[in-house]
């Protein structure tokens, strides 16, 4: 059970109206739990939704890299709700199923090339070693331009900081994802 109630548009106010109106506007509906939790801090949902809008549609990094790298941090921190939510977005950025049921174990499968190999293993160093060492760095720099390695790391990041939100606040996962 969460640590702060799940929000519904139904406990909107004059002020959280807009608020509201975007969140379905630019998510999937029903409004996902982590959605609904953060809107008890509605002035920094806007801010979130805005930082993770220019990740996804504001980056030139490939949607394939980025979503390999979501769903690593989310089997580098055991998130199931991280998981679940980004599998859908990852096979229409183009991940394979057979990608998608290897990625808890990449390094052991042939399923992946090098470049997104590289993507992964730099994923998986920053989540659970902060730091990533300079061979890491240069294995995805020798295919990325510096644009795309801020954007990767940015993504990295924020979705590292995302299931940390995740855990704080014991978010639930939906039961639609629980079938």
């Amino acid at each position: 059970m969460a640590r702060v109630p799940y929000l519904a548009r139904t406990e909107a106010s004059a002020d959280t109206e807009a608020l509201w109106d975007r969140l379905e506007a630019e998510r999937k509906m029903p409004t996902a739990n982590i959605f609904r939790a953060l809107a008890n801090a509605p002035v920094l949902l806007d801010a979130f939704l805005s930082y993770a809008n220019a990740l996804r549609d504001g980056s030139e990094l490939s949607p394939k890299l980025r979503e390999l790298a979501i769903l690593t941090v989310g089997h580098a921190t055991r998130s199931r709700y991280e998981i679940a939510h980004h599998q859908s977005h990852a096979r229409k950025a183009g991940v394979t199923p057979e990608q998608l049921s290897a990625i808890g174990d990449f390094e052991n499968s042939d399923v992946f090339d090098d470049v997104e190999r590289a993507v992964m293993r730099l994923a998986e160093e920053s989540t659970t070693a902060v730091e990533v060492t300079d061979k890491r760095w240069a294995e995805v720099a020798a295919h990325l331009d510096e644009k795309q390695m801020v954007e990767l790391a940015l993504t990295i990041a924020w979705y590292n900081s995302g299931v940390r939100i995740m855990g704080l606040l014991d978010i639930d996962l939906e039961d639609s994802y629980l079938r």
